[in-house]
C-alpha cells in the first residue's frame, strides 16, 4: 500500500498506472488542470480499492504552486513514497518551428516544468528518507528527429536531468526512475496512424509499476524501444540527416 502523488494525473498512461495501485489500498493526491476530471478519476480510484484519492488542481507552469501541492501531498497523505510526473502535451512541430514564442512555452510545458517539480519532490524525498521520483520522458529524447524535435529536445532534457539527480542522490534511500515510452496508443495521439510498435497505455502503465517495484533506473516501454533507440542513436549523422525520420 502505497502513497502515491500524480501529476498529469489525467494523463491516459497516469489513469491506468493508478487503478492497478488503487487495486492494493493505496493512497493518492492527483494533480491537473481540470477539477471534474481529477474528481471523476478519484471517485473511480476508490471504487477500486483506493484508500483515498484527493485532488490539487494546477496548471505546472504556474512554478511558485509547485511547493503548496508538495506540502498538500506530504501532509495529507502522511508522507509519499511515489511521486509519478506524467504531465505533457504533444506540440506541432512546424508550428513552433514558425512560432518561437510557442515554442518556448511547449518547451517549459514538457521541459522546464518537470525539471522544476523533480528539483522540488527531490528535496523532500531524500528528507523523508526513502521514496521513488518516476518521470514520463520519451524516447523521442534520445535523438532529434525532424518529425518531433521541439518535443524531444524538451525530454532530452528531462532525461539528462533525472540522470544527474539520480546520481546526486546516491545512498540517500530515493531512486530516481525515467520512464522513455515509445509509441502508445492515447488520446493525444488519436489522430496517429498505428501499427506493431504501438502499446495500449495499460500496457506501458504495468511496465511503470514493474519499474518502480524493482527500483529501476531507466525502464523503455515496451522493453522493445531499447534496442530500437541503441540503432537509431548509433546510425553516423550524414546518414541520419537523408532518413528525415
Amino acid at each position: 500500500m502505497k502513497k502515491i502523488l500524480i501529476v498529469g494525473a489525467a494523463s491516459a498512461i497516469a489513469e491506468h498506472y493508478a487503478r492497478l495501485e488503487a487495486s492494493a489500498g493505496s493512497s493518492f493526491l492527483l494533480a491537473g488542470r481540470s477539477r471534474a476530471r481529477l474528481d471523476a478519476i478519484g471517485a473511480d480510484l476508490q471504487v477500486r480499492g483506493a484508500a483515498q484519492a484527493g485532488a490539487f488542481v494546477l496548471d505546472v507552469n504556474e512554478l511558485d504552486r509547485h511547493e503548496s501541492l508538495l506540502e498538500a501531498a506530504w501532509a495529507g497523505l502522511g508522507g509519499v513514497d511515489v511521486v509519478l510526473l506524467a504531465h505533457g502535451t504533444l506540440p506541432d512541430n512546424a508550428a513552433c518551428a514558425a512560432d518561437p514564442a510557442l515554442a518556448m512555452r511547449e518547451f517549459a510545458t514538457n521541459g522546464g516544468s518537470t525539471i522544476a517539480l523533480m528539483a522540488a519532490a527531490a528535496r523532500r524525498l531524500a528528507a523523508q528518507g526513502h521514496g521513488t521520483l518516476a518521470v514520463v520522458s520519451s524516447v523521442a529524447g534520445d535523438r532529434g528527429r525532424a518529425s518531433n524535435y521541439l518535443y524531444g529536445s524538451a525530454k532530452a532534457a528531462v532525461s539528462a536531468y533525472a540522470s544527474g539527480l539520480r546520481q546526486s542522490l546516491g545512498g540517500s534511500g530515493v531512486n530516481v526512475l525515467t520512464i522513455k515510452p515509445g509509441f502508445v496508443d492515447t488520446p493525444m495521439t488519436a489522430a496517429f496512424d498505428k501499427g506493431a510498435l504501438w502499446a495500449s497505455p495499460g500496457a506501458v502503465a504495468r511496465g511503470i509499476a514493474r519499474a518502480i517495484d524493482r527500483r529501476r533506473a531507466v525502464a523503455y516501454l515496451p522493453g522493445f524501444w531499447w534496442a530500437i533507440m541503441r540503432v537509431i542513436t548509433h546510425i553516423p549523422e550524414p546518414v541520419f540527416r537523408r532518413l528525415r525520420l
